[in-house]
C-alpha cells in the first residue's frame, strides 16, 4: 500500500470495533470506514487477513451494499479464500468514484452507469462488470398524504409529490441513488425546492429512518428498504421493475477496478481476483442466497451463456440506446427473479 493511500485512511479515521454492519461477531479481517457527507463511522474487524500490503485490498463501495450487510458476507468469503485484507470504504456512489479517481482506491462496487462510464472513458478504470441488480421504490408514509401509491409512473408520482408539496427527504450525496433522484425529477419537469424538499447528505439508511420519522417521502434501493422495513414506518408506493414497474427504476451494481496504468501504486492484482471472485459462483451464489427479512435483496447477473460485450465499456459504445438498455435489464428480471417475489 503506498504512503499516499495510507495517509487516506488515517484521514478517514479506520478506528477498531468488532463486525460489519449487520454483521457483528462475524470473523474476517474486514476493514469499513463509513463515509456519510465528510464524516465516517469507523468499522473494523481484525481476523487472519493478511499483513502484508500486496494482500491488502481498498474497496471504495455505495452505501446499499454496506447498510444491507451483504459486504460483511462477500468480504469475509473473499478474505478467507485468498487470505487478504479488504478495506472497505462505504460512501455514496460519487464519493467512492472521486475516492478512487484520487487513488485511494483498488476497486470500486458501484451503481450509477452514467457516472462509471465516464471514469472509464477518462482512464480511471479498466475492465468493468456486471455483478448484480435490484430496483429503486419510491417509499413513503403508509397514509399516502401525495396519494400516489399505485402509481406506474416515477415521474408522475414525483410530480405529485412537488405539487401538494409533500415532505421529500433526499439524500442529497451525489450517490448513485440520488444521481436516479435527480434524473426522475428532470424527466417529471420538477426542479425541487422549498422547506418541503430536504437534502440530508447521508446514505441510505439515514436517509430511510429520517424520512420515518418526519413523514415524508423518499426514494430508496429495494435492497436496504427491505433490510430495515422492520425499523422504519414506511411503504412502498410505487413499485420498480422487479415487481412491473417502470425501468427508470432499474438498478443495476458493476465492478471496477482502477487502472494501473493511472495509478501503478494499486493493488491491481488483488482487485482482478476481487472482481473474478464476485462474479464467479462462489460470489454469485452468496449473492443469490442473501436475504434479511425473508426477501432476497440483489439478484445476481454476472454469470451468463450469452456474451454481454457492452458490460466491458461505456454504453453507447456501440451504438446502442437506452432503450436496449431497459431490454437488457427486463431479461434479466425475467430469468433471475421468483414470479413471486
Amino acid at each position: 500500500m503506498s504512503i499516499q493511500r495510507r495517509r487516506f485512511l488515517q484521514a478517514a479515521g479506520v478506528g477498531t470495533v468488532l463486525g460489519l454492519s449487520g454483521c457483528a461477531g462475524e470473523e474476517g479481517g474486514s476493514t469499513a470506514t463509513q463515509g456519510d457527507a465528510g464524516t465516517r463511522e469507523q468499522v473494523e474487524s481484525e481476523g487472519s487477513g493478511g499483513g502484508s500490503d500486496d494482500m491488502q485490498l481498498t474497496l471504495a463501495t455505495t452505501t446499499s451494499t454496506y447498510d444491507t450487510g451483504l459486504l460483511g458476507e462477500l468480504n469475509a468469503a473473499f478474505e478467507e479464500r485468498f487470505g487478504a485484507t479488504v478495506k472497505t470504504i462505504p460512501q455514496g456512489t460519487g464519493a467512492a468514484i472521486e475516492t478512487a479517481r484520487n487513488g485511494d482506491a483498488d476497486v470500486i462496487l458501484v451503481h450509477a452507469r452514467g457516472a462509471e462510464d465516464t471514469f472509464l472513458r477518462d482512464g480511471f478504470g479498466v475492465n468493468r462488470r456486471d455483478v448484480m441488480f435490484n430496483d429503486f421504490v419510491i417509499v413513503g408514509p403508509r397514509d399516502d398524504p401525495a396519494g400516489i401509491n399505485g402509481t406506474s409512473s416515477a415521474t408522475e408520482a414525483f410530480a405529485t409529490i412537488a405539487e401538494t408539496q409533500s415532505t421529500f427527504v433526499s439524500r442529497g450525496d451525489d450517490s448513485g441513488t440520488n444521481k436516479k433522484e435527480l434524473t426522475i425529477w428532470a424527466e417529471s419537469g420538477v426542479e425541487p425546492s422549498g422547506t418541503w424538499y430536504r437534502e440530508i447528505g447521508k446514505g441510505m439508511g439515514d436517509t430511510l429512518v429520517q424520512a420515518s420519522q418526519s413523514g415524508a417521502y423518499t426514494l430508496a434501493d429495494r435492497g436496504t428498504y427491505l433490510s430495515m422495513k422492520k425499523e422504519v414506518n414506511l411503504a412502498i408506493h410505487v413499485q420498480g421493475p422487479l415487481k412491473d414497474g417502470p425501468t427508470i427504476l432499474k438498478n443495476p451494481y458493476g465492478v471496477i477496478p482502477v487502472n494501473p496504468a493511472t495509478y501503478g501504486d494499486v493493488n491491481y492484482q488483488l482487485a482482478m481476483a476481487y472482481v473474478g471472485f464476485l462474479t464467479g459462483p462462489q460470489g454469485q451464489n452468496l449473492i443469490d442466497g442473501y436475504t434479511a427479512n425473508g426477501s432476497q435483496l440483489f439478484f445476481p447477473n454476472a454469470l451468463s451463456k450469452e456474451p454481454n460485450f457492452a458490460q466491458y465499456v461505456p454504453e453507447g459504445w456501440d451504438g446502442s440506446n437506452p432503450s436496449k438498455e431497459d431490454i437488457a435489464f427486463k431479461s434479466w428480471v425475467d430469468r433471475r427473479v421468483p414470479e413471486d417475489f
